[in-house]
């Protein structure tokens, strides 16, 4: 189905900007947004029902290329620690 929007020029350079930074069309990103919204009305409520929207949504896994988790946050809060003192 194809619809034509008319969005505020504020809203589009919001969207398309949010959409290029997951290196997503502006398309692809508006349709992520609104195949998520049925959590707004019914969010998890659980511990385990979050688990399990993060691995339907595909955050949890989403980067392979970390190995040790723990290991990545450390350095995360490291980088960060040393740029505050700056």
């Amino acid at each position: 189905m194809n619809i034509g929007l008319e969005l505020p020029p504020e809203l589009e350079q919001e969207l398309s900007t949010e959409a290029s930074e997951l290196k997503l069309s502006l398309d692809e990103y508006i349709l992520r947004i609104l195949s998520r919204r049925p959590v707004l009305h019914n969010p998890p409520k659980t511990g385990a029902e979050l688990v399990a929207y993060w691995e339907r949504a595909g955050v949890i896994n989403s980067r392979p290329d970390i190995d040790d988790s723990a290991e990545y946050a450390r350095n995360l809060r490291n980088q960060a620690e040393i740029r505050s003192r700056g």
